[in-house]
């Protein structure tokens, strides 16, 4: 069974209810189509979607000008922001007008467990309105993105299955941000793969090859990493080889129980990981689901805008194993 295959199976085994509030884009009404038919998850879509192309019978249909939610969620929302200065016509406009603050008010409102969303719009748009009103967990420092990759006829990582991160929104982390990275990578690789996380922090130095206070800050982050997670396999700083190819890491880092055998990639900076990802998902053909966020209360996910029905209804999956 493929990774996507089993992650599916879980979602069937305790279904959640994921929001689709971009019913304006053909694919995520096929997405929803296809995790409904396929019991992924329950699906509530946003707006007044044309639904004559796929079947959508089983989706709930939510839209925001006509549904008796409306005035309730307006008032929760003001409640929730007051003390940004949140009025009533200033929530009555966003929820009428940007579909993904009424999908993270349904979450919120414990009426859905998540939010797949990006399709067509930026990682900006789908995320502002969760962070203002899901927010981060408790004792989370902030919230990343990852990938997961599955590559084709790979001996690396967990049979070809990796984590890439931060591949989607932090730009340029600090040793503190990389370190909490690592640590909810681990976390997510745990839970999605179900296997140990071993975790590199990347560089184009290992273990002192090179002098640069770029190495110099993912150095830090391993410190701050080992010292702050002890309970997970951390270290670096790594170059990609020695990082997940057992005879480079012999005569790259001998004395390291990471390398040569890291399945969770973190890297640098937002540069190394969206590049890093693409050439993997292009040139090996890998699956790329992502991306997948970390660190807020309820999972409220990313799309790649060029991406496929089949990777949207991968990411519901993924959802809604993360809401479980």
């Amino acid at each position: 069974m493929s990774f996507i295959e089993s992650i599916k199976e879980r979602a069937k085994k305790n279904k959640k209810t994921i929001v689709l509030p971009e019913t304006m884009d053909e694919r995520v009404l096929e997405a929803g189509s296809i995790a409904l038919r396929e019991g992924i998850a329950d699906i509530i879509l946003i707006g007044n979607p044309v639904t004559d192309k796929f079947d959508l019978s089983g989706a709930t249909i939510i839209d925001p000008n006509t549904s008796e939610l409306t005035e309730e969620l307006i008032n929760k929302l003001v409640e929730l922001r007051k003390e940004k200065g949140m009025t009533y016509e200033d929530a009555k406009k966003l929820l009428l007008e940007d579909y993904m603050y009424f999908a993270c008010m349904l979450v919120k409102t414990g009426r859905a467990d998540g939010v797949v969303s990006g399709a067509c719009h930026s990682t900006s748009n789908t995320l502002r309105p969760a962070l203002q009103i899901i927010k981060t967990k408790p004792g989370v420092l902030l919230v990343s993105a990852f990938f997961l990759m599955v590559v084709p006829n790979c001996e690396y990582g967990s049979n070809g299955t990796f984590i890439f991160a931060d591949s989607g929104l932090e730009q340029n982390p600090t040793p503190e941000k990389l370190a909490a990275i690592a640590a909810s990578s681990a976390d997510s690789f745990k839970l999605l793969v179900e296997k140990e996380p071993i975790v590199a922090m990347l560089s184009h130095s290992t273990k002192g090859s090179a002098s640069h206070a770029d190495v110099d800050k993912v150095v830090e982050g391993v410190r701050i990493a080992k010292e702050q997670y002890p309970e997970y396999k951390i270290d670096g700083e790594l170059q990609l080889d020695a990082a997940i190819v057992p005879e480079v890491a012999k005569s790259k880092a001998p004395d390291s129980e990471i390398a040569g055998h890291a399945n969770v990639l973190v890297f640098p900076d937002l540069d190394a990981g969206n590049i890093g990802y693409k050439l993997v998902q292009r040139l090996a053909k890998a699956e790329a689901y992502g991306p997948i966020t970390q660190g807020i209360a309820s999972p409220i996910n990313d799309l790649s805008r060029g991406c496929s029905s089949e990777d949207i209804v991968g990411v519901i999956a993924i959802t809604a194993v993360q809401a479980q």
